[in-house]
């Protein structure tokens, strides 16, 4: 029996046209709840960037995995080495990098570009305050985007030990702690709870999600996921702009 079932946000549980729940899926989380089955957010975005939804959540696992909240309590919190922290903004300022600097409960970004806005527009969110290198340095860092081709990832982790970097997008990279992910942040919330790996679902699109589609019992890669995201998944339900969601519980016999 299915007791927990944690959603990725970007292209799962928002339209990727409205930014909005799709009708079915606010259906969908009416069921889940009248069962007493527990919802989680699954997300790279922190805190600060998941929007306000007619939806209540039990938990929410942020920056991938990096900051996790269960019953409006920090049940974990993993932020990146100083030591990269400053080697990753030491390389931004040679090479002109646009980064986005995620802490716990904040983000901001270096300087605005096109593809700064880009990324606002793909995610629907307004563009984060200018901070400048010296004050990112300074902080207790949980992610980074870093907005560069995918060529330059190799060379990028070389320079940075103690991190791994999760591409889900052409233009720009997530830059996490190695030993973070998804996967890890869903462990230690069932753990809170009492729930068994047996007892989860997840839904996802992106390659920040292919750890907890590995990791929970049923595995739901949307019909607009990637084709090495779809390798990973029990389960390819519809897009998130056609109800994937409902069809899929309604497929598993969840709801």
């Amino acid at each position: 029996m299915i007791k927990a079932v944690f959603f990725d946000i970007d292209g799962t549980l928002l339209s990727t046209k409205t930014h909005n729940l799709m009708p079915g899926t606010l259906l969908a989380f009416e069921k889940l709840r009248a069962k007493g089955i527990r919802v989680f957010i699954s997300s790279g975005r922190p805190k600060v960037l998941i929007p306000e939804m007619p939806v209540r959540f039990d938990g929410y696992i942020t920056v991938n995995g990096g900051y996790c909240i269960a019953d409006d309590k920090v049940i974990l919190r993993n932020p990146i080495s100083v030591e990269d922290t400053k080697a990753w903004l030491n390389y931004v300022k040679q090479n002109d990098i646009v980064t986005m600097c995620f802490t716990a409960d904040s983000m901001s970004v270096n300087h605005i570009s096109p593809e700064a806005v880009k990324l606002r527009d793909q995610l629907g969110f307004t563009m984060p305050p200018l901070c400048s290198i010296d004050m990112m340095e300074s902080s207790e860092v949980y992610q980074f985007i870093a907005m560069q081709p995918a060529s330059d990832d190799t060379h990028t982790l070389k320079l940075l030990p103690g991190c791994r970097m999760p591409r889900w997008h052409t233009a720009f990279t997530d830059i996490i702690p190695a030993n973070s992910s998804k996967a890890v942040g869903i462990s230690k919330i069932i753990d809170y709870y009492g729930i068994s790996q047996d007892e989860t679902m997840a839904f996802g699109d992106g390659a920040n999600d292919i750890e907890m589609l590995d990791f929970v019992n049923i595995a739901v890669a949307m019909g607009n996921a990637s084709e090495s995201v779809k390798q990973h998944a029990d389960y390819i339900t519809l897009d998130s702009d056609h109800e994937g969601i409902l069809s899929a519980l309604e497929h598993f016999g969840i709801i």
